[in-house]
Protein backbone atom coordinates (compact mmCIF):
# COMPACT_ATOMS: atom_id res chain seq x y z
CA UNK A 1 0.00 0.00 0.00
CA UNK A 2 1.38 3.40 -0.96
CA UNK A 3 1.97 5.79 1.92
CA UNK A 4 0.65 9.33 2.00
CA UNK A 5 1.13 12.32 4.25
CA UNK A 6 -1.60 13.28 6.71
CA UNK A 7 -1.47 16.49 8.73
CA UNK A 8 -2.55 15.62 12.26
CA UNK A 9 -4.65 18.60 13.39
CA UNK A 10 -6.27 16.86 16.35
CA UNK A 11 -3.49 14.92 18.06
CA UNK A 12 -5.58 11.77 17.83
CA UNK A 13 -7.95 12.84 20.61
CA UNK A 14 -6.12 15.96 21.84
CA UNK A 15 -3.30 13.68 23.00
CA UNK A 16 -0.15 14.48 21.00
CA UNK A 17 1.11 17.53 22.86
CA UNK A 18 4.73 17.54 21.63
CA UNK A 19 4.12 15.87 18.29
CA UNK A 20 5.14 12.45 17.05
CA UNK A 21 8.45 10.58 17.33
CA UNK A 22 10.44 13.02 19.44
CA UNK A 23 13.86 11.35 19.90
CA UNK A 24 14.28 12.82 23.39
CA UNK A 25 11.30 10.84 24.67
CA UNK A 26 12.45 7.70 22.88
CA UNK A 27 15.88 8.04 24.50
CA UNK A 28 14.42 8.61 27.97
CA UNK A 29 12.13 5.58 27.70
CA UNK A 30 14.93 3.41 26.37
CA UNK A 31 17.09 4.38 29.33
CA UNK A 32 14.24 3.66 31.72
CA UNK A 33 13.54 0.25 30.19
CA UNK A 34 17.19 -0.65 30.61
CA UNK A 35 17.01 0.33 34.30
CA UNK A 36 13.69 -0.94 35.61
CA UNK A 37 10.40 -1.36 33.75
CA UNK A 38 7.95 -2.13 36.57
CA UNK A 39 7.64 -1.99 40.32
CA UNK A 40 4.49 -2.24 42.42
CA UNK A 41 3.60 1.16 43.85
CA UNK A 42 2.14 -0.46 46.95
CA UNK A 43 5.65 -1.55 47.91
CA UNK A 44 8.13 0.70 46.07
CA UNK A 45 8.34 4.30 44.96
CA UNK A 46 10.14 5.26 41.77
CA UNK A 47 12.18 8.35 40.98
CA UNK A 48 10.18 9.30 37.87
CA UNK A 49 6.87 9.31 39.76
CA UNK A 50 8.33 11.29 42.64
CA UNK A 51 9.83 13.96 40.37
CA UNK A 52 6.72 14.13 38.19
CA UNK A 53 4.47 14.56 41.22
CA UNK A 54 6.67 17.40 42.48
CA UNK A 55 6.59 19.22 39.12
CA UNK A 56 2.85 18.85 38.60
CA UNK A 57 1.91 19.84 42.14
CA UNK A 58 4.17 22.89 42.01
CA UNK A 59 2.64 23.99 38.70
CA UNK A 60 -0.91 23.80 40.11
CA UNK A 61 -0.37 24.75 43.75
CA UNK A 62 -1.48 21.27 44.82
CA UNK A 63 -0.19 18.97 47.56
CA UNK A 64 -0.15 15.41 46.21
CA UNK A 65 -0.49 13.51 42.92
CA UNK A 66 -1.46 9.94 42.07
CA UNK A 67 -0.89 8.41 38.64
CA UNK A 68 -3.01 6.02 36.59
CA UNK A 69 -3.17 4.70 33.04
CA UNK A 70 -5.93 6.85 31.52
CA UNK A 71 -8.55 9.50 32.13
CA UNK A 72 -11.35 7.13 33.09
CA UNK A 73 -9.21 5.49 35.80
CA UNK A 74 -8.28 8.90 37.15
CA UNK A 75 -11.91 10.04 37.27
CA UNK A 76 -12.87 6.89 39.19
CA UNK A 77 -9.99 7.51 41.57
CA UNK A 78 -11.10 11.10 42.14
CA UNK A 79 -14.66 9.98 42.93
CA UNK A 80 -13.28 7.58 45.54
CA UNK A 81 -11.05 10.31 46.94
CA UNK A 82 -14.02 12.67 47.27
CA UNK A 83 -16.09 10.00 48.97
CA UNK A 84 -13.35 8.95 51.40
CA UNK A 85 -12.54 12.60 52.16
CA UNK A 86 -16.00 13.02 53.68
CA UNK A 87 -15.80 9.68 55.49
CA UNK A 88 -12.49 10.77 57.03
CA UNK A 89 -14.28 13.87 58.31
CA UNK A 90 -17.13 11.90 59.83
CA UNK A 91 -19.71 12.68 57.12
CA UNK A 92 -20.51 9.31 55.46
CA UNK A 93 -23.94 10.59 54.40
CA UNK A 94 -22.32 12.57 51.54
CA UNK A 95 -23.02 10.16 48.69
CA UNK A 96 -24.30 12.43 45.88
CA UNK A 97 -22.24 13.85 43.03
CA UNK A 98 -23.22 16.67 40.68
CA UNK A 99 -22.00 16.95 37.10
CA UNK A 100 -23.31 18.84 34.10
CA UNK A 101 -25.46 17.96 31.11
CA UNK A 102 -23.49 17.64 27.84
CA UNK A 103 -20.34 16.60 29.71
CA UNK A 104 -18.07 13.59 29.34
CA UNK A 105 -15.75 12.28 32.02
CA UNK A 106 -14.84 8.79 30.86
CA UNK A 107 -16.19 5.39 29.94
CA UNK A 108 -16.56 3.37 33.16
CA UNK A 109 -20.04 3.10 34.67
CA UNK A 110 -19.32 5.71 37.33
CA UNK A 111 -17.70 8.08 34.83
CA UNK A 112 -20.60 7.70 32.40
CA UNK A 113 -23.00 8.43 35.26
CA UNK A 114 -21.06 11.52 36.29
CA UNK A 115 -20.97 12.81 32.73
CA UNK A 116 -23.99 13.18 30.52
CA UNK A 117 -23.12 11.96 27.04
CA UNK A 118 -26.48 10.42 26.00
CA UNK A 119 -25.34 8.18 23.17
CA UNK A 120 -22.48 6.69 25.18
CA UNK A 121 -24.70 6.21 28.24
CA UNK A 122 -27.65 4.73 26.36
CA UNK A 123 -26.79 1.00 26.47
CA UNK A 124 -25.97 1.19 30.18
CA UNK A 125 -28.66 3.50 31.58
CA UNK A 126 -30.34 0.65 33.46
CA UNK A 127 -27.19 -0.18 35.40
CA UNK A 128 -25.71 3.29 35.98
CA UNK A 129 -25.50 4.32 39.65
CA UNK A 130 -28.33 6.66 40.66
CA UNK A 131 -26.49 9.05 42.97
CA UNK A 132 -25.21 11.21 40.10
CA UNK A 133 -27.12 14.40 39.26
CA UNK A 134 -26.72 17.15 36.69
CA UNK A 135 -27.10 20.87 36.15
CA UNK A 136 -26.93 22.99 32.99
CA UNK A 137 -23.74 23.33 30.96
CA UNK A 138 -21.96 26.69 30.72
CA UNK A 139 -22.64 26.96 26.98
CA UNK A 140 -23.14 30.62 26.20
CA UNK A 141 -23.63 30.30 22.41
CA UNK A 142 -26.74 28.19 22.94
CA UNK A 143 -28.05 29.00 26.40
CA UNK A 144 -27.11 32.53 27.40
CA UNK A 145 -30.24 34.66 27.00
CA UNK A 146 -30.12 37.63 24.66
CA UNK A 147 -30.83 40.07 27.47
CA UNK A 148 -28.27 38.54 29.85
CA UNK A 149 -24.78 39.88 30.48
CA UNK A 150 -22.02 37.35 31.12
CA UNK A 151 -22.22 38.19 34.83
CA UNK A 152 -25.97 37.55 34.89
CA UNK A 153 -25.58 34.27 33.01
CA UNK A 154 -22.91 33.08 35.45
CA UNK A 155 -25.08 34.10 38.40
CA UNK A 156 -28.01 32.12 36.99
CA UNK A 157 -25.86 29.01 36.62
CA UNK A 158 -24.49 29.43 40.14
CA UNK A 159 -28.04 29.75 41.48
CA UNK A 160 -29.00 26.58 39.63
CA UNK A 161 -26.14 24.66 41.25
CA UNK A 162 -27.08 25.97 44.68
CA UNK A 163 -30.73 25.01 44.14
CA UNK A 164 -29.70 21.49 43.11
CA UNK A 165 -27.58 21.20 46.27
CA UNK A 166 -30.49 22.36 48.41
CA UNK A 167 -32.84 19.96 46.62
CA UNK A 168 -30.56 17.00 47.34
CA UNK A 169 -29.70 18.22 50.83
CA UNK A 170 -26.31 19.94 51.30
CA UNK A 171 -25.25 17.33 53.85
CA UNK A 172 -25.61 14.58 51.18
CA UNK A 173 -23.48 16.12 48.40
CA UNK A 174 -19.84 15.09 48.08
CA UNK A 175 -18.54 16.95 45.01
CA UNK A 176 -19.28 18.95 41.87
CA UNK A 177 -17.42 18.25 38.60
CA UNK A 178 -16.89 20.43 35.54
CA UNK A 179 -14.61 20.69 32.51
CA UNK A 180 -13.06 24.20 32.29
CA UNK A 181 -13.23 23.80 28.51
CA UNK A 182 -15.70 21.13 27.44
CA UNK A 183 -14.17 18.80 24.87
CA UNK A 184 -15.85 15.89 23.17
CA UNK A 185 -19.52 16.60 23.86
CA UNK A 186 -19.87 20.23 22.79
CA UNK A 187 -16.59 21.06 21.08
CA UNK A 188 -14.19 23.27 23.04
CA UNK A 189 -16.75 25.40 24.89
CA UNK A 190 -14.81 27.49 27.44
CA UNK A 191 -16.32 28.48 30.76
CA UNK A 192 -17.64 32.07 30.73
CA UNK A 193 -15.52 34.62 32.58
CA UNK A 194 -16.01 34.17 36.33
CA UNK A 195 -17.97 30.91 36.03
CA UNK A 196 -15.46 28.58 37.66
CA UNK A 197 -14.86 30.89 40.60
CA UNK A 198 -18.61 31.31 41.09
CA UNK A 199 -19.23 27.55 41.11
CA UNK A 200 -16.34 27.01 43.50
CA UNK A 201 -17.83 29.58 45.90
CA UNK A 202 -21.16 27.73 45.90
CA UNK A 203 -19.42 24.41 46.54
CA UNK A 204 -17.34 25.69 49.42
CA UNK A 205 -20.36 27.38 50.96
CA UNK A 206 -21.73 23.87 51.59
CA UNK A 207 -18.39 22.11 52.21
CA UNK A 208 -18.59 20.33 48.84
CA UNK A 209 -15.45 19.49 46.88
CA UNK A 210 -14.88 21.47 43.69
CA UNK A 211 -13.38 19.15 41.04
CA UNK A 212 -12.13 19.99 37.57
CA UNK A 213 -11.66 17.55 34.71
CA UNK A 214 -8.79 18.78 32.52
CA UNK A 215 -8.10 15.46 30.84
CA UNK A 216 -8.60 17.00 27.41
CA UNK A 217 -8.08 20.72 27.98
CA UNK A 218 -5.16 20.71 30.42
CA UNK A 219 -1.36 20.31 30.45
CA UNK A 220 -0.71 23.38 28.32
CA UNK A 221 -3.34 22.93 25.60
CA UNK A 222 -5.27 26.09 26.53
CA UNK A 223 -2.13 28.23 26.48
CA UNK A 224 -1.60 27.90 30.24
CA UNK A 225 -0.32 24.84 32.04
CA UNK A 226 -3.76 24.30 33.58
CA UNK A 227 -6.96 25.53 31.94
CA UNK A 228 -8.44 26.74 35.25
CA UNK A 229 -5.54 29.21 35.52
CA UNK A 230 -7.40 31.51 33.14
CA UNK A 231 -9.57 32.11 36.24
CA UNK A 232 -7.09 32.46 39.09
CA UNK A 233 -9.77 32.09 41.75
CA UNK A 234 -10.74 28.67 40.44
CA UNK A 235 -8.04 26.40 41.89
CA UNK A 236 -9.84 23.08 42.47
CA UNK A 237 -9.84 20.68 45.39
CA UNK A 238 -9.23 17.80 42.96
CA UNK A 239 -7.94 18.12 39.41
CA UNK A 240 -7.79 15.35 36.82
CA UNK A 241 -5.30 15.45 33.93
CA UNK A 242 -4.26 13.02 31.20
CA UNK A 243 -3.96 12.84 27.40
CA UNK A 244 -1.30 15.50 26.72
CA UNK A 245 0.55 14.54 29.90
CA UNK A 246 1.79 11.37 28.20
CA UNK A 247 1.59 12.87 24.73
CA UNK A 248 0.73 9.50 23.22
CA UNK A 249 4.14 8.04 24.14
CA UNK A 250 2.83 6.11 27.13
CA UNK A 251 -0.52 5.80 28.93
CA UNK A 252 -0.71 8.05 31.98
CA UNK A 253 -3.19 10.22 33.86
CA UNK A 254 -3.16 11.90 37.23
CA UNK A 255 -5.31 13.23 40.02
CA UNK A 256 -3.84 16.31 41.69
CA UNK A 257 -4.95 16.70 45.28
CA UNK A 258 -5.21 19.94 47.26
CA UNK A 259 -3.86 20.47 50.76
CA UNK A 260 -7.45 20.69 52.02
CA UNK A 261 -8.10 17.09 50.98
CA UNK A 262 -4.68 15.80 52.04
CA UNK A 263 -5.04 17.25 55.54
CA UNK A 264 -8.33 15.42 56.07
CA UNK A 265 -6.61 12.11 55.28
CA UNK A 266 -3.66 12.97 57.50
CA UNK A 267 -5.97 13.70 60.43
CA UNK A 268 -7.91 10.51 59.71
CA UNK A 269 -6.80 7.09 58.50
CA UNK A 270 -3.67 8.37 56.76
CA UNK A 271 -4.22 6.27 53.64
CA UNK A 272 -6.27 6.35 50.45
CA UNK A 273 -8.16 3.07 50.08
CA UNK A 274 -7.45 2.48 46.38
CA UNK A 275 -4.89 0.84 44.11
CA UNK A 276 -4.19 -0.43 40.59
CA UNK A 277 -1.57 -2.80 39.21
CA UNK A 278 -0.17 -0.12 36.92
CA UNK A 279 -0.58 2.81 39.31
CA UNK A 280 2.43 5.17 39.07
CA UNK A 281 3.90 3.00 36.31
CA UNK A 282 7.50 4.04 35.84
CA UNK A 283 7.32 4.12 32.01
CA UNK A 284 4.29 6.41 31.93
CA UNK A 285 5.80 8.66 34.59
CA UNK A 286 9.15 8.82 32.80
CA UNK A 287 7.44 9.72 29.51
CA UNK A 288 5.42 12.48 31.19
CA UNK A 289 8.48 13.80 32.99
CA UNK A 290 10.40 14.04 29.73
CA UNK A 291 7.45 15.77 28.06
CA UNK A 292 7.33 18.40 30.81
CA UNK A 293 11.07 18.95 30.35
CA UNK A 294 10.50 19.43 26.62
CA UNK A 295 7.72 21.93 27.40
CA UNK A 296 10.24 23.98 29.36
CA UNK A 297 13.18 23.56 26.98
CA UNK A 298 11.18 24.46 23.87
CA UNK A 299 8.80 27.01 25.41
CA UNK A 300 5.85 25.00 24.16
CA UNK A 301 3.12 26.33 26.45
CA UNK A 302 3.80 29.93 25.40
CA UNK A 303 4.02 28.72 21.82
CA UNK A 304 0.69 26.94 22.26
CA UNK A 305 -0.94 30.20 23.32
CA UNK A 306 0.56 32.13 20.39
CA UNK A 307 -0.28 29.42 17.87
CA UNK A 308 -3.75 29.13 19.37
CA UNK A 309 -4.36 32.82 18.80
CA UNK A 310 -3.18 32.42 15.21
CA UNK A 311 -5.43 29.40 14.68
CA UNK A 312 -8.46 31.16 16.12
CA UNK A 313 -7.80 34.17 13.87
CA UNK A 314 -7.61 31.94 10.79
CA UNK A 315 -10.79 30.10 11.75
CA UNK A 316 -12.68 33.35 12.31
CA UNK A 317 -11.45 34.84 9.04
CA UNK A 318 -11.89 31.79 6.79
CA UNK A 319 -14.32 29.36 8.43
CA UNK A 320 -16.77 31.46 10.46
CA UNK A 321 -18.18 33.30 7.39
CA UNK A 322 -19.37 29.98 5.97
CA UNK A 323 -23.19 29.84 6.02
CA UNK A 324 -23.13 26.49 7.85
CA UNK A 325 -20.76 27.54 10.64
CA UNK A 326 -22.49 28.94 13.70
CA UNK A 327 -19.67 29.37 16.18
CA UNK A 328 -15.90 29.22 16.65
CA UNK A 329 -14.77 28.81 20.26
CA UNK A 330 -11.97 27.50 22.44
CA UNK A 331 -8.64 28.48 23.95
CA UNK A 332 -5.11 27.89 22.73
CA UNK A 333 -4.74 24.91 20.42
CA UNK A 334 -8.15 23.61 21.41
CA UNK A 335 -10.68 25.07 18.98
CA UNK A 336 -14.20 23.92 18.12
CA UNK A 337 -16.41 24.59 15.10
CA UNK A 338 -20.18 24.23 15.53
CA UNK A 339 -22.03 23.37 12.32
CA UNK A 340 -25.57 24.61 11.69
CA UNK A 341 -28.24 24.63 9.01
CA UNK A 342 -28.83 28.38 9.38
CA UNK A 343 -26.39 30.62 11.22
CA UNK A 344 -28.97 33.40 11.61
CA UNK A 345 -31.28 31.37 13.85
CA UNK A 346 -28.74 28.68 14.91
CA UNK A 347 -30.97 25.93 13.51
CA UNK A 348 -29.39 22.48 13.75
CA UNK A 349 -28.57 20.35 10.73
CA UNK A 350 -30.95 17.44 9.98
CA UNK A 351 -30.67 14.41 12.25
CA UNK A 352 -30.11 12.14 9.25
CA UNK A 353 -27.16 14.23 8.01
CA UNK A 354 -23.99 13.11 9.92
CA UNK A 355 -22.16 16.37 9.31
CA UNK A 356 -19.22 15.85 11.67
CA UNK A 357 -18.47 12.36 10.38
CA UNK A 358 -18.79 13.44 6.76
CA UNK A 359 -16.53 16.45 7.32
CA UNK A 360 -13.93 14.34 9.13
CA UNK A 361 -13.91 11.76 6.35
CA UNK A 362 -13.64 14.43 3.64
CA UNK A 363 -10.78 16.13 5.49
CA UNK A 364 -8.96 12.80 5.81
CA UNK A 365 -9.43 12.15 2.09
CA UNK A 366 -7.68 15.48 1.51
CA UNK A 367 -4.84 14.70 3.94
CA UNK A 368 -6.06 16.33 7.16
CA UNK A 369 -7.04 14.62 10.42
CA UNK A 370 -9.62 16.41 12.61
CA UNK A 371 -11.74 15.21 15.56
CA UNK A 372 -15.49 14.67 15.03
CA UNK A 373 -18.08 15.26 17.70
CA UNK A 374 -20.85 12.72 18.18
CA UNK A 375 -24.27 14.02 17.06
CA UNK A 376 -25.97 15.74 20.01
CA UNK A 377 -23.87 18.85 20.61
CA UNK A 378 -26.85 21.04 21.53
CA UNK A 379 -29.17 18.86 23.59
CA UNK A 380 -27.81 15.33 23.44
CA UNK A 381 -29.71 14.57 20.23
CA UNK A 382 -29.34 17.52 17.84
CA UNK A 383 -26.24 19.46 16.91
CA UNK A 384 -22.87 18.89 15.22
CA UNK A 385 -19.31 20.00 15.81
CA UNK A 386 -15.72 19.15 14.99
CA UNK A 387 -12.63 20.21 16.88
CA UNK A 388 -8.97 20.94 16.22
CA UNK A 389 -6.30 20.11 18.79
CA UNK A 390 -2.95 19.83 17.04
CA UNK A 391 0.44 19.32 18.67
CA UNK A 392 1.93 22.42 20.27
CA UNK A 393 4.76 22.17 17.73
CA UNK A 394 2.53 22.87 14.72
CA UNK A 395 3.95 25.52 12.38
CA UNK A 396 2.26 28.60 10.93
CA UNK A 397 2.36 27.05 7.46
CA UNK A 398 0.71 23.89 8.79
CA UNK A 399 -2.03 25.95 10.45
CA UNK A 400 -2.70 27.62 7.09
CA UNK A 401 -2.86 24.26 5.34
CA UNK A 402 -5.17 22.83 8.00
CA UNK A 403 -7.67 25.68 7.83
CA UNK A 404 -7.63 25.88 4.01
CA UNK A 405 -8.18 22.12 3.76
CA UNK A 406 -10.97 22.29 6.32
CA UNK A 407 -12.72 24.98 4.30
CA UNK A 408 -12.42 22.98 1.07
CA UNK A 409 -13.85 19.90 2.79
CA UNK A 410 -16.64 21.92 4.39
CA UNK A 411 -17.65 23.36 1.02
CA UNK A 412 -17.65 19.87 -0.48
CA UNK A 413 -19.89 18.18 2.09
CA UNK A 414 -22.33 21.05 2.53
CA UNK A 415 -23.40 20.89 -1.11
CA UNK A 416 -25.79 18.17 0.09
CA UNK A 417 -27.60 20.52 2.49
Amino acid sequence: MASRKILDACGGAAVCSIGHSDPRVAKALSEQLMTVSYMHSGVFANDAAEELAHKLCKSAGMERAVFYSGGTEAIDCSLKLARQYHIERGQPERVNFIGRFRSYHGNSLSALALGHHPSRRAPYEAILPKNYHHVSPAYAYRYQRKEESTEEYVARLADELENKILELGPQTVAAFYAEPIVGATTGCVPAPVGYLSAMKAVCHKYDILFCLDEIMSGIGRSGKMHAWQWDEGAQPDLQIVGKGLGGGYAPISSVLISSRVVEAFQRGSGAFNNGHTYQSHVIGCRAALEILRIFEADGLIARCQTSGEALEKLLREKILPHPNVGDIRGRGLFQGIELVADKNNKACLPLDFPAADLLTAECLRRGLSIYPGVKGTVDGVRGDHVLLAPAYTISEDELDIAVDTLLEALNAIMKAV
